[in-house]
């Protein structure tokens, strides 16, 4: 009788200096059915993603040494698309800016909930189902395989949320779409923060697909939302 390959379970790094919570979480994360590593420091943790390969990475934004902003830069730089996911003790809309300009795909508010953090574990590591697909407007591509997007054929990196944010938009060319809309179809778990995180994600989306002059394409709709069209 052959052997059955099972799919190996995801692996999520966790680097927190706070040895109890760290265990905790890495707990709460293989109850869930996933690999864990810890790293308690950000050269650890830099060192750990290279050699742990995970799925996802927790970094707690406060860690001792060098600031988890500092490790996610560093990943992004090195090369690293997994995503990341801040623990923060702070919702203010500087915080959010932070964690998007060093490269993070989202965070999570501090004091740390089981349950709430695992559904935002699982919104990222859903099995990835193949596809060929694209969605285009205009001249601007998005590929659903990969997730990225093209511009004129320039290539463009995107974290998890702001492809899922792109790629609502271009499911619903033309269409004004409420901020109530887009927060409840791009951050579909139970969202506690303000509704200005999404200009914080349009600002950062419109630099990534104008970043060579291109036409605006993700226009606002004063006191409503933003629909996607070319004027």
């Amino acid at each position: 009788m052959n052997a059955v390959a099972l799919d190996p379970s995801p692996r999520v790094l966790v680097v927190e200096t706070d040895e109890v919570l760290a265990q905790h979480v890495s707990m709460d994360l293989r109850e869930s059915g996933y690999e864990t590593a810890i790293a308690y420091d950000a050269p650890s943790g830099l060192h750990q993603a290279e050699e742990f390969r995970p799925s996802l990475i927790v970094i707690d934004r406060m860690l001792s040494g060098e600031s988890g902003l500092w490790l996610c830069t560093h990943l992004r730089a090195s090369g690293a698309r997994v995503p990341v996911l801040l623990l923060m003790a702070r919702d203010h809309v500087d915080d959010r800016v932070a964690c998007l300009e060093a490269g993070a795909d989202d965070y999570f508010l501090k004091p740390y909930r089981t349950d709430d953090f695992l559904k935002l574990v699982r919104l990222y590591l859903q099995p990835d189902t193949v596809s060929t697909e694209q969605l285009r407007f205009a001249d601007l591509a998005l590929d659903l395989a990969t997730r990225r997007a093209f511009r004129n054929e320039r290539a463009i990196d995107l974290t998890m949320k702001e492809f899922e944010l792109l790629k609502y938009l271009m499911e619903h060319p033309r269409e004004v779409l409420t901020r109530e809309q887009i927060l409840e179809n791009v951050w579909g778990y139970d969202f506690m923060g303000e509704s200005n995180v999404i200009e914080v994600y349009i600002r950062y989306l419109r630099l990534k697909i104008e970043d060579e002059g291109e036409k605006r394409l993700i226009q606002t709709v004063r006191g409503v939302g933003y629909v996607l069209r070319e004027t």
